[in-house]
């Protein structure tokens, strides 16, 4: 074994290494930390409601209040909420924070079990470095949108693969069971918590294939990897699609309900399939088309090219060495990339088919500098002109990387509060809410003897016929207490409306403004009862 290579296939590593790792980790932290508290339009809408209303059961009091996502799976927004309940603030964002800086550790490894040179450590930590400051990745830190923990999850099952790769290949059935099995309940698991992350399954099937081997290893990896990723699926997702089947008639209520034809809502997908190429064109062009516009596949208004230079790159390296055009001396193990292409590839692929939103493909920022790298290491080019490539695509993907400036709040405690007025008769009080603003991180400030519907928003409007609405309107129309509205500051039409056409009215004259301590101006109003 040459000694370029004898460091990469070091088993353990070094203390310089451990000391990078550790200090990236706290530099991360420290950073999400300092940034505070998120207040994107999902947190306020239902990262903070759902973990409240299932530790809580208000399965059976509260409706929609946080739109379709009031129905989502909780569990991965539990720990969190748990945290900010029952510690401080600061330590709450620091764990999650903690997470997401976690990610650097995959990359790391897979960089450095791949790199074929002299000092892959240094270049595995390059790479690492870059991978954690894409201009989605940037976004996210310190955000709940969890695209960036459970990548922690999809990229570890990776890293397996890649560092294991020889002895999934060819070492005892046993090992090779027991290692594909555990990447395939990361997985899982990271899908059984958020379904956009089920594309990442399908890489991960494909990787395992790309290792390659003989047939028993093939379907030793592939039936461990199966076993565990349904294992890790049903873990984390079994009890809220069976809670949601027993309770709506649909286990991913209220998505894709032209198919399980829920009562409760209506036939449709209820799935954002705005940014889905309808062409073979656009969809083949669709790396390069959301690398110079993000409006092409996101909301955020991120800048980064690196995903559409990855693409570019592997096309080119893979038709080269198609035509037998191969690097006599590859930068990277061509093994590794296989199986790092093949789960890049096929995630893509899914992710386009199903949802074609940049943010669920947040992986794939994060590892296309490590694809770049394999992708230039397999160009039959000179080994300086392979790190001179390299250190151009870098420099250029840097220049066009920014990210959104997404708002944050200052740490405090409690980590939620707002300036609600007493209610003087809580037992006997409802609250409804109205329009598409997120309002459902104001729910858990109310007293629990409060139910909140909310009798106009995304998923439900008061006159779309379905049962939750009849539903509603029956319980208000039955309510012989105090009704109030919670509504946007500037919403105020569309909540007159809603009102009446549940034969309420605004008593205007009592409405009072109040604001929480993350973002807002509300209206709190009292409901009257029109004259018929």
């Amino acid at each position: 074994m040459s000694s370029a290579n004898a460091h990469v296939q070091a088993p353990r590593l070094a203390p310089r290494e451990l000391a990078f790792l550790g200090l990236s980790i706290l530099v991360w932290t420290g950073y999400v930390v300092w940034l505070g508290k998120d207040t994107s339009w999902d947190f306020r809408n239902y990262h903070w409601y759902i973990p409240y209303a299932f530790l809580n059961g208000r399965m059976d009091i509260d409706i929609a209040v946080a739109h379709q996502a009031s129905y989502y799976n909780p569990f991965v927004d539990i720990p969190f909420y748990w945290l900010a309940t029952h510690t401080t603030s600061w330590f709450a964002i620091a764990v999650l924070g903690l997470f997401q800086a976690a990610n650097v550790v995959p990359i790391y490894l897979m960089a450095r079990h791949s790199l074929r040179h002299a000092e892959s450590a240094l270049g595995s930590a390059a790479i690492a470095i870059f991978a954690m400051t894409g201009g989605l990745t940037l976004s996210l830190y310190g955000t709940h949108y969890y695209d960036n923990v459970l990548s922690v999850f999809t990229l570890g099952s990776l890293a397996i693969l890649v560092v294991k790769r020889e002895e999934l290949a060819h070492g005892a059935l046993k090992n090779t069971a027991l290692w594909c099995a555990l990447g395939g309940l990361l997985t899982g698991g990271a899908a059984g918590l958020k379904l956009p992350e089920a594309p990442f399954a399908m890489g991960f099937a494909a990787a395992l294939i790309a290792i390659g081997g003989d047939r028993k290893h093939l379907f030793t990896r592939l039936g461990a990897g199966a076993l565990g990723g349904l294992a890790g699926f049903l873990l984390c997702a079994g009890f809220w699609m069976w809670r949601m089947e027993e309770i709506t008639g649909n286990p991913l209520f209220p998505y894709f309900n032209q198919v399980f034809h829920s009562p409760l809502a209506l036939n449709l997908p209820y799935r954002d399939m705005r940014f889905i190429p309808t062409d073979f064109w656009t969809a083949a062009a669709f790396p390069i088309l959301f690398s110079i516009d993000w409006r092409v596949a996101d909301d955020l208004a991120y800048s980064d090219i690196r995903v559409g230079l990855a693409y570019v790159v592997v096309i080119a390296a893979l038709i080269l060495w198609t035509l037998g055009r191969r690097s006599k001396e590859p930068l990277a193990d061509p093994a590794a990339a296989r199986i790092v292409f093949a789960f890049a590839a096929v995630s893509y692929l899914f992710w386009l088919k199903l949802f074609a939103i940049y943010r669920y493909i947040l992986q794939l920022e994060m590892i296309a500098p490590l694809i770049i790298v394999l992708g230039v290491g397999l160009l039959p080019l000179p080994r300086r002109t392979q790190l001179i490539a390299v250190g151009a695509l870098f420099f250029l993907a840097m220049l066009f990387t920014r990210g959104a400036q997404l708002d944050h709040a200052p740490l405090g405690d409690p980590y939620i509060a707002a300036d609600l007025p007493e209610i003087a008769d809580p037992a006997r009080t409802m609250v409804v809410m109205t329009g598409d603003a997120p309002l459902g991180f104001i729910a858990p400030s109310l007293p629990p003897q409060v139910p909140v519907l909310r009798i106009d928003g995304w998923m439900m409007q008061p006159e779309d016929g379905t049962l939750l609405t009849r539903e509603m309107k029956a319980r208000v129309a039955a309510h012989r207490g105090p009704l109030f509205l919670i509504t946007d500051a500037y919403d105020m039409g569309r909540a007159s409306a809603a009102a009446l056409d549940y034969g309420l009215a605004i008593d205007w004259l009592k409405c009072r403004m109040f604001d929480t301590n993350l973002t807002g101006a509300y209206q709190w109003c009292p409901l009257v009862r029109r004259s018929r």
